[in-house]
């Protein structure tokens, strides 16, 4: 038995432990090295899940690498691991992000050290002490050990996360769904973003506590989901929570759900991931969390935590529930189509940046939702790649906003213009994540957002011409965020902002280099991922509707 998915999981959480427990200090030399480590570790998670998808083997099990350990006998429950294609590479995706948002924070948890010019040279407001001590609510995170803290949550989250997707064992899932909330509520209110105002310490907490609120909501309703199925399962003779069994029992008629216990359940499970994911009327949460995090942070939540939800939903809802989830699909799928418009109308009306990408995501949710329960092979595919490709298009499109807001000290686009006759590449660059945000062809989410619509349309042809209005609303919000930040009269605020540096560039360009290779050739991810999309399609016992206007026979070259 492989221990790969095991050290994939162990060498971050591992990480988080000693990054914390190095030495205290508000030197530089010392902040380096816990930052040096951080990133090395990082480092070697990447090698790790880029090893595992390597060694999967899309012809193969379903599973594979699995794992299994003993953990509470009694109950029968496990340590079980094992990666399906979906899981593989969601896990990549993560253990990519990671040291990228690890270089892109990496002056987020200096200690108060207020320069003669800004925290990122000049061009940017001198930083006052009451700004820099922005570590916390209340100041209270301002101590020697406040950048040791900063990257062993990182660490925290990414193992939490990397579980999530490895695991296979229904109670060891939910335990981590629920674990990285802890070290993401810390993130979110102790080291929030810095050009929010006077009372950023304080809507930094109120948006922190609203985040855990909501998402441990879903988790208590998803507790008693757990917990149901588990009665129902022990009183038919299967007292496990292993995965792979209780979809085996229910697929074969060995475990039988009634009608009226599965759709119960399936909705118990489904709105915590829709907390999570975020789905409308539950996504209120996400702007708040967005808009006071850091851009790294903010990149953590909406491109890889929030990812844990739409996997749950295929991983979860489709194998476990079937029947429930083909009933609920035209209900979700109305949800998911206000939600891509609600998403893009508020994200064109906004005046923040922060939170104008925090609405473009709830937008692009409702479509990977929307693939999700077309119940379809390209819908559900698409949505698979949507994960991917949003999460690296939008780390790209936060991460350089985060650059642009850190020299000028504001969120406001008001406070913007002619900022590409200043900064040439950070309005390039600000320009490439834009257009791959409204799925330019030849960029990464064209292919995945392409693939939802053919698949929605298939089958349910009114919901997918509505959501083809969303990529109209989407061409708006990017275009006119860059349009009045980026072009027109230089504003004498932005006169003197320096260019992305070679740390900035290093975090931009390999997101840049991955958006627009998968745009053009996304057919390794595909490969991967296809074999596990038609194992969830016959888990829901559904395929491909047929054409409205099949081809016509030919023979000769003519038609018959």
């Amino acid at each position: 038995m492989s221990a790969l998915l095991t050290a994939t999981c162990a060498v971050p959480a591992a990480g988080a432990v000693l990054t914390a427990a190095l030495p205290a200090g508000t030197t530089g030399p010392r902040r380096r090295t816990t930052k040096l480590v951080a990133l090395g570790i990082s480092a070697v998670t990447l090698a790790l899940a880029a090893t595992a998808v390597a060694r999967f083997d899309p012809d193969g099990a379903r599973y594979q690498l699995t794992e299994s350990y003993s953990w509470i006998r009694s109950f029968g429950i496990t340590f079980s691991l094992g990666v399906d294609g979906i899981g593989a590479v969601l896990a990549l995706l993560t253990a990519v992000l990671v040291p990228v948002v690890m270089l892109a924070s990496w002056h987020d948890a200096d200690p108060p050290s207020p320069p003669a010019t800004g925290p990122e040279g000049p061009g940017s407001p001198p930083a006052t002490g009451k700004e820099r001590s922005a570590g916390a609510p209340d100041g209270t995170f301002e101590n020697r050990r406040r950048t040791q803290g900063f990257f062993a949550l990182i660490l925290a989250v990414e193992a939490m996360v990397i579980v999530s997707f490895y695991a296979t064992d229904v109670f060891l899932f939910y335990v981590f769904f629920e674990a990285m909330l802890i070290p993401m509520y810390f993130l979110i209110g102790g080291f929030g973003d810095r050009a929010g105002g006077p009372e950023s310490a304080r809507q930094r907490s109120y948006a922190a506590v609203k985040f855990l609120l909501y998402n441990l909501l879903g988790g208590l309703v998803m507790l008693a989901a757990v917990i149901g199925l588990y009665v129902i399962a022990q009183d038919q003779g299967f007292g496990t929570f292993d995965l792979r069994t209780l979809t085996t029992a229910i697929a074969d008629g060995q475990l039988v759900l009634s009608g009226t216990a599965e759709k119960a359940l399936f909705l118990g499970f489904f709105f915590a991931f829709a907390v999570k994911a975020p789905l409308w009327p539950l996504h209120t949460w996400l702007p708040n969390a967005m808009g006071e995090s850091t851009a790294g942070t903010a990149v953590l939540i909406t491109a890889v935590v929030d990812k844990v939800g739409t996997f749950a939903m295929l991983r979860f809802c489709l194998g476990l529930f079937p029947d429930a989830s083909k009933t609920f699909a035209p209900a979700i799928l109305v949800l998911s189509v206000i939600g891509i418009i609600y998403g893009a109308l508020l994200a064109i009306g906004q005046k923040d940046i922060k939170r104008l990408v925090a609405y473009a995501s709830i937008s692009h949710f409702g479509f990977i939702i929307m693939g999700i329960f077309a119940l379809t092979s390209q819908g559900q595919s698409g949505a698979t790649l949507y994960m991917v490709n949003h999460g690296i298009s939008t780390a790209a499109w936060m991460l350089v906003a985060g650059f642009l807001i850190s020299r000028r000290g504001s969120r406001l686009i008001a406070d913007y213009g002619g900022v590409q006759k200043v900064a040439p590449v950070l309005a390039g660059t600000f320009l490439i994540g834009g257009l791959a945000t409204l799925s330019l062809p030849g960029l990464a989410p064209f292919v995945s957002e392409f693939l939802v619509l053919v698949g929605t349309f298939a089958r349910y042809p009114a919901i997918g011409i509505v959501a083809t209005f969303g990529i109209v609303l989407a061409a708006l919000y990017a275009l006119l965020l860059y349009q009045r930040t980026m072009t027109g009269p230089v504003k004498a605020e932005v006169r003197g902002m320096p260019d992305l540096k070679a740390r900035e560039l290093a975090v931009v360009a390999p997101l840049v280099a991955l958006t627009i290779l998968l745009g053009v050739y996304p057919k390794p991810l595909t490969d991967i991922v296809n074999p596990s999309v038609d194992a969830t399609l016959s888990q829901v016992h559904e395929t491909d509707p047929a054409p409205v206007h099949p081809v016509a026979a030919t023979s000769g070259g003519e038609h018959k």
